[in-house]
């Protein structure tokens, strides 16, 4: 490693072993044009200082004989320029590395096949003994979801490992590095002269550095696995670690960088189809979701009760979320269908939902350890999902799932996870990796992301139900017109309520604090054309409504402060208590703020993946070009395909966030595919 004062390119620290690895006399304080060999020249056009981003890889020749390096640059936060050296390594095949692995990701059709294909994909094209897709649970918690190793290793498929061996200081690196390769767990750390960096005064931050020194413990952990060398590879989705792809070997192993970079790309598209197929699952959720709406809009036509069609059938209500009991508590009554717990035992849960913070959904898969009061319950009701259905306290639609016991294996005891020796060496995340098998009693099955997606959407269909028939009760029931009147005005969803002539019976709080300051409060429709940002077309929908009695469905700016506005979406209706009568008229108010961030989002991406073809700071040839453009395809098609997954199967709050990672990794991955392919094309012969 050399690290390279600028503009003069002088070393200013180094490696210790620098000289010698590099067949040089001396390193430290020389110029690099006085080194023997061309890494200057072929660094120069690399040296923007501007540019951002990953490392960027060139091949020198260095040294008297002179041999060939692979060169990795990058800039620390501090300044200056770091510059790491390793031998080179062979021309890689990309089109067989890369294209067919890409076909096979992107084929994968669920979660289970594609870590398979995964791990089957690194193995095959690594060489490790072992490779294991690592995925995270909620807690931390990681699990072996799949692996492929030797058929004399033992298995450790289905493993789980407690939180506490891969500590949050070591999953940030893993967020920023994403490939990380130790090559013999017995190695002795070289030290960088002088040990303080010249340009700085202090340690150099070597966040990014390939030839990083690893963790004490780390290392040591490996040795307690009998581990000897390692590459991990990270999966990031929605910018956060899903998990990772680790990779052991039982002799020194060594990767070198155009097959690191493989590994990222393929790291990239493999995190790009998980997020797809989640999303995927999510969306299979919302078509029952929309199902069930649509029952109970027809049991309110027929019956004149939107709960009949909540539980007309047990799976309408039941299969979304994969329950086995479902209850409803409104209006001081319990409905249920399936196996639930007893009717004063619901209220009870209830009771206790009230006294939780007030959230979209309320969710736990251990109901009687999270609250021993419940205890008696877990045989049908250790896990519990539950939704308010109105801004009223105690009204809630709530799911069950019973007791599953069942045995979670170990990888080591969990609740032994550090041993602290007589000196640092002993220190150890756990000396014995013998299965440990626990006994899990109280809880049931988890709820998944698709399961909390589908509760929410559910939830978001009933409580507009709720709103919009108790909006129509206040108008035909007059004389209970204060009481629902003021249900309606707590609710969270923004409503009005009108009479035949236009006045406002009832503003609610939540669209009045979506006025701006300088509205003067208004008592008809009319009156609020001035809080838009078009009040003609305002007034014109208004006009409509109350002369022809026609339903409005529309999207109107709000002013905001400033120059700012909030799009809402408007659902406005007549009510008809008969053929030629009219009540009056319910508008309900949505803010699609997420849903334009969403277009928005989507509108990104699409320019992410035009400029996809342009990213990188490397010049391809047109030979080389039309490698790069052929595999990029593949990397664009996947990108799209899960931007169309995301699209239908994600909530509205969460498309812009997921879109944006895609455009992120779709942007890093043609980076990546950039420079393997300009590397790859330096290696073979070509660039002399």
């Amino acid at each position: 490693m050399l690290v390279v004062s600028e503009p003069d390119h002088i070393v200013v620290q180094a490696s210790a072993n620098a000289a010698e690895f590099l067949n040089l006399k001396q390193v430290l304080g020389l110029p690099l044009a006085d080194l023997d060999g061309d890494l200057l020249i072929r660094i120069l056009p690399h040296l923007d200082p501007t540019a951002e981003g990953m490392p960027i890889a060139v091949r020198c020749r260095l040294g008297n004989p002179a041999t060939e390096f692979d060169c990795l640059l990058h800039r620390p936060p501090e300044g200056g320029l770091i510059i790491e050296l390793e031998r080179a390594g062979p021309s890689l095949d990309l089109l067989h590395q890369i294209a067919a692995a890409l076909e096979t990701i992107r084929s994968a059709s669920t979660l289970g096949a594609l870590c398979d294909q995964a791990a089957s994909l690194y193995r095959e094209r690594t060489g490790y003994d072992r490779v294991m897709v690592y995925r995270f649970d909620d807690q931390g918690h990681g699990e072996v979801f799949s692996e492929r190793c030797r058929s004399d290793l033992e298995a450790y498929l289905g493993n789980r490992y407690p939180a506490s061996d891969i500590p949050q200081i070591a999953r940030r690196l893993y967020e920023r590095t994403r490939v990380r390769v130790l090559v013999d767990v017995n190695y002795q750390p070289v030290p960088l002269q002088p040990r303080l960096s010249p340009l700085t005064g202090r340690e150099l931050d070597m966040s990014l550095c390939f030839l990083r020194s690893m963790s004490p413990i780390h290392l040591q952990y490996l040795k307690n696995m009998g581990v000897r060398a390692t590459l991990v590879v990270s999966l990031m989705v929605g910018g956060k670690l899903w998990g990772l792809i680790a990779c052991h070997h039982y002799e020194p192993r060594f990767l070198h960088f155009a097959s690191r970079a493989v590994c990222e790309l393929l790291a990239e598209a493999i995190a790009t189809r998980i997020v797809a197929l989640e999303s995927f699952a999510q969306s299979q959720s919302e078509i029952f979701v929309q199902r069930l709406e649509q029952r109970i809009i027809e049991a309110i036509s027929r019956e004149g009760d939107w709960r009949a069609g909540l539980f007309d059938t047990a799976q309408s209500i039941l299969q979304p979320l994969a329950a086995s009991g479902s209850a409803l508590i409104y209006e001081g009554q319990v409905s249920s269908v399936g196996e639930v717990p007893g009717t004063q035992d619901i209220r009870a849960i209830g009771a206790w939902l009230d006294r939780q913070p007030r959230t979209a959904v309320i969710y736990t898969a251990a109901l009687g350890i999270d609250v021993p009061e419940f205890a008696p319950l877990t045989k049908v009701a250790s896990g519990i999902v539950a939704i308010p259905v109105s801004s009223n306290p105690g009204e809630y639609l709530i799911w069950f799932r019973p007791e599953r016991v069942h045995t979670v294996t170990w990888g080591g005891d969990p609740l032994k996870p550090f041993v602290i020796g007589d000196n640092p060496a002993d220190l150890s995340p756990r000396r014995s990796f013998a299965q440990w098998h626990q006994l899990v009693e109280g809880t049931s099955d988890p709820w998944g992301p698709a399961d909390v997606a589908a509760a929410r959407a559910i939830g978001a269909a009933v409580a507009d139900i709720v709103l919009q028939f108790r909006a129509v009760r206040t108008l035909i029931a007059q004389d209970q017109l204060e009481k629902f009147s003021s249900q309606v005005g707590i609710s969270d969803q923004p409503v009005i309520i009108a009479d035949i002539e236009g006045k406002i019976l009832l503003l609610n709080d939540a669209f009045r604090a979506l006025l701006p300051t300088d509205h003067v409060p208004s008592q008809r429709l009319d009156n609020l054309a001035g809080a838009f940002c078009d009040p003609e077309e305002f007034l014109r929908c208004i006009r409509d409504l109350i002369t022809y009695r026609r339903p409005w469905r529309g999207e109107m700016l709000l002013r905001g402060e400033g120059n700012d506005s909030k799009p809402l979406l408007v659902r406005a209706d007549p009510v008809f208590p008969s053929k030629d009568r009219v009540l009056g008229f319910v508008l309900i108010f949505v803010d699609v703020t997420n849903r334009k961030a969403a277009e928005a989002a989507r509108s990104r991406l699409q320019e992410g993946i035009i400029n996809s073809h342009r990213v990188g700071s490397v010049r391809l040839d047109s030979k080389t070009d039309l490698i790069y453009q052929n595999l990029l395809s593949s990397v664009v098609e996947n990108a799209q395909l899960a931007a169309l997954e995301i699209t239908y199967g994600v909530e509205t709050s969460r498309i812009a966030g997921m879109l944006e990672s895609v455009r992120n990794s779709t942007l890093r991955t043609a980076e990546v595919l950039q420079h393997l392919v300009w590397h790859s094309s330096r290696t073979s012969g070509d660039d002399k």
